[in-house]
């Protein structure tokens, strides 16, 4: 398996809205596992292809302590909220080092198909819910930060313009082996 390079905040390729997957195939296996090798090494508990610059519907998530429990989401679908709320302290792998507090349903009911096309439902609360509806928001091109004032977004995107000027630098000033 492979890294993928994760997208910064504010890159507007994290804005594309993602298209179905249509094809269930080696391809789609690989880029499953290379997602989740790249989550885990981030590390992070979600990460849609959006944020790998893949705009397809695919989410992987895995929120257990132990990193053994891997839930592959292709096409999902939030067939039900709860009307209750909760505000949680969330983060992103695209937006790294900013966490702020984000309301979204309590409990969700999803639809989704696995990695070999095959449907299922579940349904989650806690920080699975949270991860659910944050990597969802991905795939339609839209990044936690946009929940937050337009003040604290501003300074949020000029923080990250900032350090990845920052990184340029540095990675232009290191030598180059050949």
């Amino acid at each position: 398996m492979s890294l993928l390079t994760i997208l910064r905040y504010p890159d507007p390729r994290l804005h594309k809205i993602a298209k179905p997957v249509t094809v269930f195939d080696e391809r789609l296996k690989k880029l499953v596992a290379d997602m989740a090798d790249t989550m885990y090494d981030a590390p992070g508990v979600g990460l849609a292809a959006t944020q790998v610059d893949v705009h397809e519907q695919i989410i992987v998530i895995d929120t257990s302590d132990t990193h053994d429990q891997l839930l592959v989401l292709i096409n999902p679908v939030i067939l039900w909220s709860s009307p209750e709320r909760q505000l949680y302290e969330e983060g992103c792998l695209s937006v790294p080092g900013i966490y702020d507090g984000v309301e979204r349903a309590a409990q969700v009911r999803v639809k989704a198909k696995d990695a070999l096309g095959k449907s299922f439902e579940f349904e989650a609360d806690g920080l699975l819910a949270v991860c659910v509806q944050h990597e969802m928001d991905h795939l339609l091109g839209k990044v936690f930060v946009e929940y937050l004032s337009p003040l604290k977004r501003n300074r949020i995107k000029s923080r990250m313009q900032k350090e990845e000027r920052e990184l340029k630098r540095e990675r232009e000033a290191q030598p180059a082996f050949r």
